[in-house]
């Protein structure tokens, strides 16, 4: 069986895109509770000072929290399946809750864990190895993602001519 593992950029990238995901609805319910507590009169700096702790502390427990249920439920969070690669376990079946939570927390907490995934030739990070998961590329998705984009080409024939398109001698 030919296995094709995903590289360091497209799961840095795919990374990115949900961690960009999860800052901005986190940001957008700050904002919300900002616009909330100032209406109740509570001092606004003393609000800031919340949320930027907030941010630091509570963060990476979502951003875990969204990727480990993403994992277990469907295999790759919104940001793989983009870029059309997917978490698996080593062994066949199907990614685990508890297993997807660990790779998660280690993930969000570890982040510099993720550099070992240049070296290993599986492109396997530290969260991949305490989790004994691979980040496999699906043919799949990455077809989508060259249809989405434009770059598919002519579209394919699926069905067979017509008798009304056949030229008769």
């Amino acid at each position: 069986m030919n296995v094709s593992y995903a590289g360091p950029v497209s799961r840095a990238t795919a990374y990115l895109i949900d961690a960009l995901l999860v800052a901005v609805v986190f940001a957008c319910g700050a904002a919300i509770a900002g616009m909330i507590t100032s209406v109740l009169g509570a001092r606004l700096d003393h609000v800031a000072d919340a949320v930027m702790s907030a941010l630091f502390l509570v963060l990476p427990a979502i951003l875990a929290s969204y990727c480990a249920l993403f994992w277990s439920l469907a295999g790759r969070t919104p940001g793989m399946a983009v870029l059309g690669v997917r978490v698996a376990p080593v062994h066949p079946g199907r990614l685990s809750l508890p297993a997807a939570l660990l790779r998660a927390l280690v993930l969000a907490y570890f982040p510099i864990g993720a550099v070992w995934a240049l070296v290993d030739r599986r492109h396997q990070a530290a969260h991949d190895k305490v989790a004994r998961t691979v980040v496999l590329r699906s043919p799949s998705g990455a077809r989508r993602f060259t249809e989405l984009s434009g770059n598919a080409g002519p579209p394919r024939r699926t069905s067979r001519p017509r008798s009304a398109d056949v030229p008769r001698p």
